[in-house]
């Protein structure tokens, strides 16, 4: 897989499977990215995101930040 970007992460982990409320480690969340985006691609990571926009804006705002949140942390640079 090729470097992705932070905005594309974020809407990995934002469609993968991993909930918050399995408080997942940063290898876990590293590990989802990678496969939601080898999965989907980018492309479909948005796609997917902007579907859960529209049919559960009320969710999909907290899940958003939570993806935000996570990502920044398990991708910090050491």
């Amino acid at each position: 897989m090729t470097a992705i970007d932070y905005d594309t992460r974020t809407e990995a982990l934002f469609v993968s499977d991993l909930q918050r409320s399995e408080e997942p480690t940063p290898e876990l969340i590293r590990a989802a990215v990678t496969e939601t985006v080898d999965r989907l691609g980018e492309r479909g990571c948005a796609a997917l995101v902007a579907q859960e926009f529209g049919e559960h804006p009320d969710c999909a705002m907290t899940r958003m930040q939570w993806a935000r949140h996570a990502i920044l942390e398990a991708f910090r640079p050491e």
